[in-house]
C-alpha cells in the first residue's frame, strides 16, 4: 500500500523521531550543503536521542558537483556537530548510471522503521517555504533499504583523501575558476554592499561584529546587520534558508538571515564562525572587541555581496 505525504516536511524529515528512530539513511537525486545544513539546526532539540545521517548524492556521474557543493559537504563533515546527531556521512555515486531516485529511510536500533520516496531531492527548495510542489509517498522500508544497500558499493565518501579521482568538479559559476578566484569583472550582477557600523559610525557595543561581547555569550558571536529594505526586497534568501557566500579569500561560509525582522546576517550552525573570519581578517585575537579604527586600520568598514545565484554569493571584504 502506497500512502501521499501531505506534509512531507514534518513526516519525512522529523516525525520518526518521535518514534524514537537513531538513523536515517537518505539517497537523493541532488542534495545540497546548504539543505543539510539546514536539517542540523532544524534538528535541534527535537530527539534526546542522536541519531545518525548517512546521505548519498546520486547525479554525480551525470551532472558532476560544483566546487562550492563539494567544499560545502566537506566544510559540514569536519564541523562540530550539536549533540543531536551521532555522526555524518556523505557520499557520492561514482559509476553510470547515476541515480535519480529520492528514499529517506529512518531505521531504529538498527531495524527499518519507516522509508518515504518522491520528487523531493535534498534540497530547500524541497523543503522549505511556501512554493512546495512535491508529491513524497511512504513505502517499505525494508524494500527501500535493500535498495539503498545496492547503491553503497558504487559510493565514495566525499572527504576521501583522491575524491578528485573519482568525481569531476566543476566551477560554482562562470566567473569563478575551480578555485574559485574572479575571472572577470562582476558588475553585471546584482550587489548590495552592508555596513559593519552604525548610523553613528561605530560599531555596534553589543551588535554586529561585537554581538558576543556581553556576559554569558561566547565573545566571537557575530552577525553583519541588514538593513530593512534590502531584507525585504528578495536579494538574500529569507524563511531561514541557508545559503552559501564564497569569500574574495577563498574561504566558504553557510549563512542564512533571522532574528526580528530579518535584521541579522549569522552563521547559524555556530554563531561565532563569523566572528572568528572577521577577527582573522583583520589581525586580531578571537573573542577581541572590534573597533571603528580596527576596520579603518584594516581598509573598509563595508562588506559586499554579489549574487551568483539563489543559494550562492560572492562576499568581498578585500582591501579597498
Amino acid at each position: 500500500m502506497v500512502t501521499t505525504i501531505k506534509n512531507h516536511t514534518a513526516e519525512v524529515l522529523f516525525e520518526p523521531l518521535y518514534n524514537e528512530a537513531d538513523e536515517l539513511y537518505i539517497l537523493s537525486a541532488y542534495a545540497t550543503p546548504n539543505m543539510l545544513s539546514w536539517y542540523i539546526k532544524n534538528i535541534y532539540h527535537k530527539t534526546s536521542n542522536p541519531i545518525k545521517i548517512n546521505l548519498i548524492v546520486g547525479m554525480v556521474p551525470f551532472d558532476n558537483l560544483s566546487v562550492s557543493v563539494h567544499e560545502g559537504f566537506i566544510g559540514l563533515m569536519a564541523s562540530e556537530l550539536p549533540h543531536e546527531i551521532r555522526s555524518l556521512k556523505c557520499s557520492y555515486v561514482i559509476d553510470k548510471p547515476a541515480e535519480h531516485a529520492n528514499l529517506y529511510i529512518w531505521h531504529k536500533s538498527g531495524q527499518p522503521l519507516a522509508a518515504f520516496t518522491g520528487s523531493a531531492n535534498f534540497v530547500q527548495s524541497s523543503f522549505i517555504g511556501r512554493r512546495r510542489n512535491e508529491l513524497m509517498y511512504a513505502c517499505d522500508p525494508k524494500e527501500a533499504m535493500l535498495y539503498y544497500e545496492s547503491v553503497v558499493p558504487r559510493t565514495v565518501y566525499c572527504n576521501h583523501a583522491e575524491i578528485g579521482e573519482y568525481i569531476i568538479l566543476r566551477p560554482t559559476h562562470p566567473i569563478l575558476d575551480l578555485e574559485c578566484n574572479l575571472l572577470k569583472e562582476i558588475n553585471d550582477l546584482d550587489s548590495v554592499t552592508l555596513s559593519l557600523v552604525t548610523k553613528s559610525g561605530e560599531t555596534g557595543a553589543r551588535s554586529g561584529l561585537n554581538w558576543g561581547q556581553r556576559r554569558g555569550r561566547e565573545p566571537n558571536q557575530a552577525y553583519i546587520p541588514l538593513p530593512s529594505k534590502i531584507a525585504k526586497s528578495g536579494f538574500f534568501p529569507l524563511e531561514k534558508c541557508h545559503f552559501t557566500a564564497i569569500t574574495d579569500d577563498r574561504h566558504q561560509l553557510t549563512l542564512r538571515v533571522e532574528q526580528q525582522n530579518n535584521k541579522a546576517i549569522t552563521t547559524p550552525i555556530r554563531n561565532s564562525d563569523l566572528g572568528e573570519y572577521f577577527r582573522n581578517r583583520l589581525g586580531l585575537s578571537n573573542g577581541a572587541y572590534v573597533t571603528r579604527e580596527a576596520l579603518e586600520h584594516y581598509g573598509r568598514t563595508t562588506v559586499k555581496f554579489v549574487k551568483l545565484d539563489e543559494e550562492t554569493f560572492y562576499m568581498d571584504f578585500s582591501k579597498e
